[in-house]
């Protein structure tokens, strides 16, 4: 039974996976404004968005920078309520936890408290540094989140080539999300044909057994599946280096765009 637990939670987590790259692909296809600038100027601008957070000691940049980004959000019409939800989940509230402990640092005494006889004391110093640390931490996950959901996938990799990334990381990147995409499937198909077959009860030794079969499986059909594409790919001219065919277009909504963005960041 706790193999079938085990397999139960595997599956649920490559179907997260499959609907969270449907939604990411559904809100790149939106009809906002993000998604209709230059992924190139949009991913410059969402650098200096970043690297801005990165250098600011303030906490009004940080507060600013984000609320900046959730009006970038509403106007590209991605839903509020799940953008938070993916942002403020697992590393915000991993530095959180990581930036108590400076809340009671060297400084001037706010508050304090006692637990099992241990007292604890605030200062205005170490909450202020923890306030700026847990604000640039969510700053910079929102535009990193924003930018991952307005733009699609084979563009950021085409503008990875332009910036002059070596092709062989932009090619295993992308072949490498295409095969997981594509493995998650097949393993999804295949759970379900030994569930209509067999049912839930199963018992440990002959799960094992089922395991080991269809993961021997799917290494013969991966090799395979390698050996097929890579004589594709052969076949339509492939010598090592893949052509990249650049069709982004810089419009004038791209200029004004980086120039309001230019703006923003020397007015902070």
């Amino acid at each position: 039974m706790r193999s079938n637990n085990f397999v139960e939670r595997s599956i649920a987590g490559m179907l997260f996976f499959l609907k969270d790259t449907i939604f990411s692909e559904e809100c790149a296809l939106r009809k906002g404004f993000l998604q209709s600038l230059d992924p190139r100027v949009k991913i410059a601008s969402f650098f200096l968005f970043i690297l801005q957070a990165l250098l600011s000691g303030s906490i009004r940049p940080l507060l600013f920078l984000y609320a900046f980004s959730l009006c970038l959000v509403l106007i590209s019409r991605i839903n509020l309520g799940l953008f938070l939800r993916r942002t403020w989940i697992f590393i915000p509230l991993f530095s959180l936890f990581i930036a108590l402990p400076a809340v009671f640092g060297p400084g001037e005494a706010l508050f304090s408290w006692h637990i099992l006889g241990i007292g604890f004391v605030a200062t205005r110093q170490g909450l202020g540094a923890a306030a700026i640390f847990v604000a640039r931490v969510i700053t910079c996950v929102s535009f990193v989140v924003l930018l991952s959901l307005t733009t699609k996938h084979f563009e950021l990799l085409k503008v990875l080539r332009i910036f002059k990334i070596p092709q062989i990381f932009i090619t295993i990147l992308g072949m490498c999300y295409r095969y997981i995409y594509l493995f998650i499937g097949i393993i999804q198909n295949a759970y379900l044909a030994i569930k209509s077959r067999i049912g839930v009860g199963v018992k440990y030794r002959q799960g094992q057994d089922i395991v080991g079969w269809h993961i021997v499986s799917l290494w013969e059909r991966s090799v395979g599946l390698n050996e097929e594409v890579y004589k594709a790919m052969l076949s339509r001219g492939y010598q090592g280096e893949p052509v990249v065919w650049n069709d982004f277009k810089t419009r004038g909504r791209d200029y004004f765009w980086l120039t309001t963005v230019v703006a923003i960041i020397w007015i902070i």
